[in-house]
This record gives C-alpha cells, structure tokens and sequence, in this order.
C-alpha cells in the first residue's frame, strides 16, 4: 500500500493513516491525516476547504465567487480570487538556511550587499559542483509537484508536496520568508503571472497552473519552473503553454560565450509575437548561485537594456511570462501575486543554465528519456 504522506496539521510531521471522509466525498484530494485527534484540533481551520469547495464562504453563506474577499474594495483583473491560507510550513533546524531564512523580515543581507553592481560572478569547479546538485534536487521537487497537479488539489497541497520533498532533500526551500513570502513555492494560475501564493482554492478542470520551485542546498540555489494543464485545458490555452515553452528553448539555443544578454529578449519577443501574444516585461531572468537573486538581470521583452556579455562560468535563469492579451501587469494587495492587467491568462517557463566554453548546459533540465517539460507528456 503507497503511503499517504504525513499529516495535514502543522508542524505534526507524523505519518498520514486517514483521509477526511468529506473531502472523499467532494472529491478534494489530499486532506490526509495521522490521527482522529490530529484531525478534530485541526477541524476548524480545516472545514474551510469544505465550503470553499461548495461554492459558499467561510461562515457558510452562499458566495457569487466560491471563495472569500479580503480586500472588499479592490478590483479585480479576472476570475480567479483569493482563498484562506495554511500555517507557514517551517524548516528543521538541521538543514542549512539562507541568510533571510530567519530574519524577521526576510531581509537577505547577502544579496542586498551588491545590489545595484552589473559585476557577474564566474563561477570556479567547486561552485559549479554546488550549482549542478542544487538544481538537480530542484528539478526532482518539482517533478514531485507535477505528480500531485491535479483537478481537486488546492494550491497548498502542492506546496505541502513541495515543503516536504524539500525537507527529505536536505534542503531549505528558498522562497520560504524571503521579503516574507508565505509559503514554499509560487504557484501561479491561469491569468496569475507569477508569485502566486498557494492557499485552499482547489484547481478547476481546464485551469493552467505554473509551479515555481527554488531550492536552497548546502550553500546554492536552483531554480526552475513549468506551467502544467490541469485535467481538460483548452486549446487556445494549450497553444499559449506550447509557444511560451517555445521561447524558453529559442532562447537558450543562442546562449553561448560572447553573446549579449540583451539578445535574448530580442529572440523571445520575436517568437511570443508572431503567434499574438505579449512578453511581460516587469519581471525578467537572473542571475544565481549562492544568491538567489543577482546580476544579471535577465529581460525577456526586445530592445531592453541589459548589461553584459556571457563568459564561461556564469549561471543565471531564462524565464519567459507570455500573455495572450496585454503585456502590462497588476498586482493583489498581498504584495506577491501578478496577474495580467486585462485578466486574460498568462504561461510561464523556467530554467537555470551554466555557460560553458561553447554554448551552456541546462542545470535544472527534466531526467527523463525526452528532457521534454511535462504539459508534453499530456499533448
């Protein structure tokens, strides 16, 4: 019998032995329990998810929206809204930490003290080492997210799946408190650009939701992300994944020694817009390898102004968001979720990559026979 994981409740961290009888019966997965004890302390934080699923909200009144509106004056772009959140998931002490892990407004005091040097760092074999196992781990969470995707699974189940696979992994997810960011992953759906934070909303047949992994070990991160189809995705939205993967890959094919990091925008914009869609231009690519976030900034959009040259040795990410209307953005009162400003959807791609002497190696590439992203194995 395959396990069922550990248990739901908060800093429990048991095995799971049961499952809530009335998600069963909503058809919610997940919702996996060690104990009846365990599940009658965490009822009242739980049935929210019961009604969220009914279409009520949390007092049990009927909502237009099936879920809850913590911001009663704020406008929406598009359909999707907020649901409630979960505790935030917390780390053992044992597994090395960043330096904003801890602090008490997830200040990276690292990153902050080179902030605004166009310097790229080259990387010497040690720290190659370090990148290369670091986006290796990186790449297996998210193939663990990809396993768990599914119509009925809440956003916080992902990064249930995402926490855990972290901790078995010796490593600290690094989006956990950075500028305290809630949760362990980003998980962005339909017209959610990025930094989507995962809460009780159970996805949809047909929606799109782009998972968004770093991981922190032993000293580096690795960084990736892919957009998933969950259950029957419409075509129109299934051109948008295909195409926004399309340039990811273009993207990477011109990456070599010599080139200008300004040309890659100039390959991904000429792509996205010969199939009608937009290149978000408020968030772009970076560099990374004991920081999260450094130099270089990585545009996607043409005739950006980026600075340098690739040289051997640099690590940085590629990470395309197209849209299929404006290329404009806006962002929820929490401070973290982008969404499209005209509410239609939006597709995303991640990688890191090494330059090497004659073109570059993808760190956090998919092992499987194909190297091909998972929405492929759904086409």
């Amino acid at each position: 019998m395959a396990s069922l994981g550990t248990c739901a409740t908060s800093d429990c961290g048991k095995e799971a032995k049961l499952q809530c009888p009335t998600c069963m019966k909503l058809g919610i997965q997940g919702s996996f329990f060690c104990s009846q004890e365990c599940f009658k302390a965490n009822w009242r934080t739980h049935k929210v998810i019961h009604s969220l699923a009914k279409g009520e909200g949390i007092d049990g009144g009927k909502k237009e929206d099936g879920g809850f509106n913590p911001w009663p004056s704020f406008t929406y772009t598009g359909k999707l809204r907020p649901y409630p959140m979960s505790d935030k998931r917390t780390v053992p002490s044992g597994i090395m930490r960043p330096d904003y892990a801890d602090h008490p407004s997830g200040y990276p005091l690292s990153e902050q003290a080179v902030k605004g040097s166009s310097q790229i760092k080259v990387l010497d074999d040690e720290e190659i080492e370090g990148m290369k196992v670091a986006c290796k781990l990186g790449r297996e969470v998210l193939d663990v997210a990809a396993s768990v995707c599914d119509v009925g699974v809440t956003t916080d189940e992902i990064d249930r799946a995402v926490h855990e696979a972290c901790i078995e992994k010796e490593c600290y997810p690094s989006p956990l408190n950075y500028y305290e960011f809630p949760k362990s992953c980003c998980t962005s759906v339909n017209e959610v650009i990025c930094h989507g934070i995962p809460d009780m909303r159970p996805l949809q047949d047909g929606d799109l939701c782009n998972v968004d992994i770093t991981v922190y070990h032993r000293g580096f991160h690795g960084d990736l992300n892919e957009t998933f189809f969950v259950g029957n995705v419409e075509q129109k939205h299934k051109d948008l994944v295909r195409v926004t993967h399309e340039c990811l890959m273009k993207a990477i094919d011109i990456v070599k020694p010599g080139e200008k990091y300004r040309e890659i925008g100039n390959v991904i914009q000429k792509h996205a817009q010969a199939h009608g869609y937009s290149v978000v231009r408020s968030y772009c690519g970076h560099g990374i390898h004991r920081l999260f976030h450094t130099a270089p900034n990585v545009p996607h959009y043409a005739k950006n102004r980026a600075i340098g040259v690739m040289k051997a040795g640099h690590s940085f990410t590629i990470e395309p968001m197209i849209s299929m209307g404006t290329w404009k953005d806006e962002s929820w009162p929490d401070k973290w979720t982008a969404v499209t400003a005209d509410g239609q959807w939006s597709a995303q791609f991640e990688q890191t990559l090494l330059v090497t002497d004659h073109g570059c190696e993808i760190l956090t590439k998919r092992r499987n026979a194909t190297g091909l992203p998972h929405f492929m194995d759904k086409l």
